[in-house]
């Protein structure tokens, strides 16, 4: 019967199932970035709200969406598994935008239009409080979608099989390429209908997308390879790092005997066995047995295996490479935020008759991102692959810190180009008219754009990868969760910076741009992510990979499913 269900998995799963898994996520990006990236422009011009306000809404839902993944993680590991995760999170997204659909709609639900000499009327308490609950649906909805399509995908192909050995870092590749092209269209069809139709057909049209995107999802599950929850994750940590506080007294030294079960440890040990590393030892002491610990039927609260012991190891170990891609979210946030305000003070035409709307501008970004991958999957990864003899061409770790200099790169040419900006706009005397579009070609911001679209694509998915390849495997929704986490305290961050630096300084005014120093908020941002760059390389360095045992190579019984093993 196992030998049968075994087989049958078999036949799961594979490239088969991408097309229905890559539709599912280009409609749901196409949901959340048709509304995403204009959103900036939607509370400054229909609900009337400063610039600092809206930009600060801005990240804090960005902040919020890209949080909620560690609940649908811990859904989806614990008990429900990522495939009805994604599709009952998809449902909520999808009522989520239709109420943003009628609130864009419905008069009474946004202020009413400006009228020329008076004082534009902000939003209500009423009105922001529809918009926001709106937002909460689509931010929970998210939640669950974000951490369990990417893991998802990637279960779709066995690394024990050697043809299908290279499919999953490929499957990382692709899956950004087609969530990239989603965006793209977003920004240029979505934006350009909200801009010249109406917010109506503009969010109505990405919520058409997203009921196609649950449509595509749901068609492809006989093709689906579907793993069993292994149980919650958080559980299993929380009772290691209670077991090691309550044996904080059990000496522990070279050739102590740690326990191991192998009938415990089967439901998580999906892709292999976590081997035993010499790193943080104090852990080790959860998985040391005493007189008082029964190793058939051991409480789990006192007594942990090292698999699990070395699967809180892992996350731990994860931790600083996780928090070193905080900065490069908080400087890619300011596309969507000043950015976009330099872009509508500049001229967009690119003929006579034709303008950029300002949301649009990222499409360089999304070019740039998309170039770097063809050429990356297709010209970089075969030629340093002969270098370096790596299936990668080069290791995560190396993608991900080209990705921090190239961003680091962006922001600091930001700077000068503000400074170009600006002096276009003294020599027209236009520095006091805000409002007045200053005779300099929005094409000068293609630069950063371009460099920050190239950074994405090396260190975005290098850090996608390394949580996925890193994380112990019945973890795996859990540590992509970690992903949009880092995106979620980028854009707090990238708050708190802007809210610090409104409040000590005159360099991000609420009104005018040509009267700050924008410039310097960019340059703050370079300096920090130098900063960032150095403690990301010494993290780097001293990181030590996850050692898996596929397989069980063991000469014991099969009765004798627990051992005590002289690892330390």
């Amino acid at each position: 019967m196992e030998m049968t269900k075994q087989i049958s998995r078999r036949k799961q799963g594979g490239m088969i199932t991408m097309p229905f898994i890559f539709a599912n996520e280009i409609c749901e990006k196409l949901a959340v970035v048709g509304f995403g990236t204009n959103m900036l422009s939607y509370l400054t011009s229909e609900l009337h709200l400063p610039l600092t306000q809206a930009a600060n809404t801005l990240t804090n839902f960005g902040g919020t969406s890209a949080m909620t993944p560690l609940l649908g993680a811990f859904i989806a590991d614990s008990f429900a598994g990522r495939f009805w995760t994604i599709t009952f999170a998809s449902i909520i997204y999808q009522i989520g935008m239709i109420s943003l659909t009628v609130s864009a709609v419905v008069p009474k639900l946004r202020p009413p239009p400006c009228k020329d000499g008076q004082v534009c009327q902000e939003a209500s308490s009423g009105q922001l409080g529809v918009l926001y609950a709106s937002l909460l649906l689509t931010a929970l909805g998210s939640g669950g979608i974000r951490p369990c399509v990417v893991s998802f995908g990637a279960d779709q192909f066995d690394e024990n099989e050697p043809e299908q050995k290279t499919s999953t870092w490929k499957f990382f590749n692709w899956y950004y390429f087609c969530m990239g092209a989603s965006i793209l269209v977003a920004n240029t069809v979505i934006v350009y209908i909200q801009d010249n139709i109406g917010w109506g057909w503009g969010l109505g049209i990405p919520t058409a997308a997203m009921f196609l995107s649950v449509v595509a999802f749901v068609a492809g599950y006989p093709l689906y390879r579907k793993l069993d929850p292994a149980g919650s994750p958080f559980t299993r940590l929380m009772q290691v790092a209670v077991a090691a506080f309550r044996k904080r007294h059990v000496p522990v030294s070279e050739g102590t005997m740690l326990y191991e079960n192998r009938e415990l440890d089967v439901p998580i040990s999906i892709g292999g066995k976590l081997l035993h590393t010499q790193s943080m030892k104090f852990l080790d002491k959860a998985a040391v047995a005493t007189e008082e610990d029964n190793l058939k039927a051991p409480n789990t609260w006192r007594l942990s295996t090292v698999h699990r012991v070395e699967e809180l190891k892992s996350l731990i170990r994860m931790g600083p490479i996780w928090a070193a891609g905080i900065l490069l979210i908080t400087a890619s946030a300011q596309q969507n935020t000043f950015s976009l305000q330099q872009a509508k003070s500049m001229d967009r035409h690119i003929t006579k008759t034709f303008q950029i709307p300002a949301a649009s501008m990222s499409v360089f970004t999304q070019l740039s991102m998309l170039s770097t991958i063809i050429f990356y999957d297709r010209l970089f990864v075969p030629t340093t692959r002969r270098l370096t003899g790596l299936d990668r061409g080069v290791s995560f770790l190396t993608r991900m810190a080209v990705g921090f200099l190239i961003s680091l790169l962006a922001t600091f040419a930001a700077g000068f180009i503000e400074i170009r900006r600006k002096q276009a706009a003294a020599a027209a005397g236009l520095m006091d008219s805000p409002h007045e579009v200053i005779p300099i070609s929005a094409l000068w911001l293609m630069p950063q754009y371009c460099l920050h679209g190239i950074a994405e694509a090396f260190m975005s998915i290098g850090h996608l990868e390394f949580f996925y390849d890193q994380a112990p495997e019945s973890m795996r929704s859990t540590a992509t969760a970690l992903f949009w986490l880092s995106i979620s305290a980028g854009s707090y961050t990238s708050t708190l910076l802007v809210t610090v630096v409104h409040r000590v300084s005159d360099w991000l005014p609420d009104r005018n741009l040509n009267r700050g120093k924008l410039e310097y908020f960019y340059w703050l941002i370079t300096l920090l992510q130098l900063v960032n760059l150095v403690y990301y390389l010494i993290c780097a360095k001293y990181y030590t990979l996850k050692p898996v045992k596929v397989g069980d190579d063991d000469a014991k019984a099969e009765e004798d499913c627990f051992e005590l093993t002289g690892r330390v």
